[in-house]
């Protein structure tokens, strides 16, 4: 596939030197670097690099998003909050609004931040590990445009809406379940398209009610146009408990919405009327639960360790040497990645250069040069 490595110092700084490049104050790029960047430390390359210019600097450029991120507290309470993110960077937003979450969670046991008028985040799970990483149970979600149908439905008509939980352990790494309701995400149909590999089947639904195969390019266009539509979990009907995705994923349509009295569905396709591209306005909501206000940090971390550890010491199924819990994989990944770099596909490497080579930024020269 043409990957490359890059070191983690030279990306983290010209990513930064990008994001403030196109407007971005320094300080924010660098909470945009570090949200983009663990995707790629966690091993979910759909959600990293290669979403740094097509979703965040491409629509700075369009006009669509803000680089300066004006981050108006709408309404406070001592433990709860709603913000009006006015179309800023969604990774400022994000990380503003847990770290307000987590603060509140730890003077009052609980802490709540709804957001409308944000973009996208980045991974939920950055968040989640944030607040585990404080000690506090943190759950996250959001909207995203309109690509998933309900079940016995073939009309996109909600995001791929992750529902991320992360709980603090006693291991190294914590539990952090981060994962959309659908089946697939958009990021993923992006990611096939871009290493030229096909859509996986049963994954989206076509007009016809049948499921959308082959090229991943094909299918993401088939998506863009209205034409077809990323499927829940549990899949295609009721059969293998499709109705349970839906619901879920309307729980976090509904919690990214009715909060802060943001948009939702259809609103959030990223035009208007007739055509023209606008912001896409989507809604997040973020709790921090504090275990110090019941029996204790520590006693908590203990426990969960004991729990998780407990199912990962089941029996195996013949074949099989290993048993996974949420986290365990993406620390893995980081061990395997932290003394070398970030693989980074052809299609990424000459977007790199391109944004480089736009911004001067020649003191700047990457391994597959």
């Amino acid at each position: 596939m043409g990957k490359v490595v890059c070191p983690w110092a030279l990306i983290t700084n010209f990513v930064t030197d990008a994001f403030i490049g196109y407007g971005v104050p320094e300080e924010e790029a660098k909470i945009c670097t570090d949200v983009l960047l663990e995707s790629d430390r966690r091993g979910i390359e759909s959600h990293g690099c290669n979403r740094f210019k097509p979703i965040y600097l491409d629509r700075i450029k369009a006009g669509i998003q803000n680089p300066v991120t004006n981050f108006e507290i709408i309404k406070e309470t001592p433990a709860t909050a709603v913000v009006d993110g006015h179309d800023g960077m969604g990774q400022v937003i994000g990380f503003k609004s847990m770290k307000m979450a987590i603060d509140k969670a730890k003077q009052y046991g609980l802490g709540m931040v709804a957001v409308r008028n944000s973009c996208h985040y980045g991974i939920a799970g950055y968040y989640a590990t944030m607040a585990a990483k404080e000690g506090c149970i943190g759950i996250t979600g959001t909207n995203a445009r309109p690509s998933v149908a309900p079940t016995f439905g073939v009309e996109g008509m909600f995001g791929t809406n992750p529902l991320t939980i992360g709980i603090p352990t006693d291991e190294e790494f914590d539990f952090v379940i981060d994962c959309a309701t659908s089946i697939t995400q958009n990021g993923k149909i992006e990611y096939y398209e871009r290493i030229k590999e096909d859509v996986h089947p049963g994954t989206i639904i076509g007009r016809d009610g049948q499921p959308i195969e082959g090229d991943a390019g094909a299918a993401l266009k088939k998506i863009r146009q209205g034409e077809a539509a990323l499927v829940t979990l549990g899949g295609i009907g009721e059969a293998l408990g499709g109705y349970k995705g839906y619901g879920y994923a309307m729980v976090i349509e509904l919690l990214s919405a009715i909060l802060q009295d943001g948009s939702y569905g259809k609103d959030l396709d990223g035009k208007d009327e007739n055509g023209t591209i606008r912001p896409y306005g989507l809604g997040h909501f973020f709790i921090a639960i504090d275990t110090g206000h019941f029996l204790g940090e520590e006693l908590a971390r203990k426990k969960a360790g004991e729990i998780i550890r407990s199912v990962r010491n089941s029996q195996k199924a013949p074949g099989c040497d290993r048993i996974y819990t949420a986290g365990e994989k993406e620390w893995d990944v980081w061990q395997q990645r932290k003394d070398s770099g970030v693989p980074i596909n052809e299609s990424v490497q000459k977007e790199i250069i391109e944004i480089r080579d736009e911004l001067g930024l020649t003191q700047y020269t990457f391994p597959w040069e």
